[in-house]
């Protein structure tokens, strides 16, 4: 098994399984902040004893909060003996045998990990957005969400199943049961089934207004018939250039200037759906904070994002998988899109595209398939050089959609970068190699042991050819 992906599906839990997963999210959320709650405290002794220790991993802030759970501080009642002497009894938390312990022990693992990465940006070690120090989890502020391990019985059957008890549509839970599933999972229960698939660990969420859950497993590597042949050495071709743009959503063309995929017609869902969601918000402005209307247009309005979320993505999804199957080496441009959205005036157009969240489907789809996905320099002047004579024409501007160099070469804009890419990746053999040269360009996250401080940080949804079947793509012109 050498890769990671992960199954969502919509829960359709009944009103009594609605309570008892929202009771789970109130302890996941409740064990985070007090976990949090023991390092601040030890941090302000610290400063007065320098000696006095920090509870930082998350071993220790479960250490910490199993301790603290069945201490006096966390709940105590005070009985009356007959002979009228009373005392205090240390009950503990009253309510945590009513939810799963795993919640507690997640959630620790959690701000364990959110302190792992304040430290690490702190010290360097970290790039990226500034990750400041962990702060508390408020009720209405925060999605409400919870994860569950799929720990082993002493008989050897697994926490979660799938499938259970001959109801297809279903998902088994420790400390909370049998869910009824709205989705279809044959796949994921075939992959168990054959051995080809485990499940790690589930995340259930409250997302506009459904409960889902996602899955996450440990699969095997797709099957050869679905892997690209790998090439000789010294074979420098085959390189496809992707130019992604606005007005075509992507233009893919081979080094001896060959187009091979164009879709000019994205869905554009946010675009699509702009002015019911004003609508939406509008109605949403117009409720009394705190009241139960506010609440009911709240979700309305959530699922409307969400829809276009899903949207986007299905058409994301159907894009890269043509382009995964059809070629095993593609080249893509370094765009800076957090930039990019600076441009108020294609701020939202930029966003509805989803560039960057297709170049993350590109590379770990074509990962699993044994090809490559090289990004081209950022500076490298794809649109403005000429494909034919390689002369940069900096008097270039957006609005210019046809290219025309002196040397007489006239091209489509977008068309005249791909081939550029193409081009520049065959002449940059030495970066145009696998993120991971030992793993042949596959996924190697590791699996997360039982007990361990870290988890796969980098499961990747789940694809829909993520087996190796072949599903419908649009047609591009």
């Amino acid at each position: 098994m050498s890769r990671h992906t992960t199954f969502r599906y919509c829960l359709d839990p009944t009103v009594e399984q609605q309570a008892v997963l929202s009771r789970h999210a109130g302890a996941a959320r409740f064990a985070f902040n007090k976990s949090l709650d023991f390092v601040k405290t030890a941090l302000t002794h610290r400063k007065s004893d320098p000696g006095h220790s920090v509870p930082w991993s998350g071993f220790s802030l479960i250490n910490a909060f199993n301790g603290w759970k069945k201490s006096e501080a966390a709940g105590r009642v005070i009985a009356v003996a007959p002979d009228g002497v009373a005392e205090v009894e240390a009950t503990g938390l009253a309510w945590r045998t009513q939810v799963c312990q795993q919640v507690f022990e997640e959630a620790a693992v959690d701000c364990g990990r959110a302190l792992a990465a304040f430290s690490d940006f702190r010290i360097g070690k970290r790039k990226g957005t500034e990750v400041g120090f962990p702060r508390f989890k408020r009720k209405h502020a925060t999605t409400p969400s919870f994860r569950l391990r799929n720990r082993l019985s002493k008989t050897g059957r697994a926490a979660v199943r799938v499938g259970d008890n001959d109801i297809p549509r279903s998902i088994t839970l420790p400390g909370i049961g049998m869910l009824r599933v709205r989705e279809d999972t044959r796949r994921l229960r075939r992959m168990l089934a054959k051995g080809r698939a485990k499940i790690l660990y589930t995340t259930i969420t409250f997302r506009a207004g459904r409960w889902q859950i996602s899955v996450a497993t440990e699969a095997a590597d797709l099957h050869p018939a679905c892997h690209h042949r790998p090439r000789e050495s010294g074979d420098d071709g085959g390189w496809a250039g992707i130019d992604r743009g606005l007005s075509a959503f992507l233009v893919a063309a081979t080094a001896d200037g060959a187009e091979v995929a164009r879709i000019n017609d994205p869905p554009k869902p946010l675009a699509a759906g702009l002015r019911q969601q004003r609508r939406l918000a509008k109605a949403l402005s117009r409720t009394r904070k705190g009241s139960r209307n506010r609440k009911d247009a709240a979700a309305r309005l959530a699922r409307h994002h969400h829809h276009i979320a899903n949207v986007r993505r299905h058409f994301l999804h159907q894009v890269t998988n043509r382009l995964v199957k059809t070629h095993d080496r593609l080249v893509l441009e370094d765009l800076h899109v957090a930039g990019m959205l600076g441009n108020r005036r294609l701020a939202r157009a930029i966003s509805d595209a989803g560039w960057a969240d297709f170049a993350r489907l590109l590379r770990y789809k074509q990962s699993w398939r044994g090809g490559t996905v090289v990004t081209a320099d950022r500076w490298f002047s794809s649109s403005k050089r000429c494909s034919a004579c390689r002369t940069v024409n900096p008097a270039l501007t957006l609005a210019d959609r046809v290219f025309t160099c002196g040397c007489g070469y006239r091209a489509d804009r977008d068309h005249n970068a791909a081939v550029n890419l193409a081009v520049w990746a065959a002449t940059h053999q030495d970066q145009s190699r696998s993120p991971d040269p030992q793993a042949g360009g596959r996924v190697t996250n590791a699996r997360r042991r039982e007990g361990a401080d870290r988890h796969p940080t980098g499961a990747s949804e789940t694809g829909p050819d993520d087996a190796g079947t072949d599903v419908h793509t649009p047609e591009v012109a």
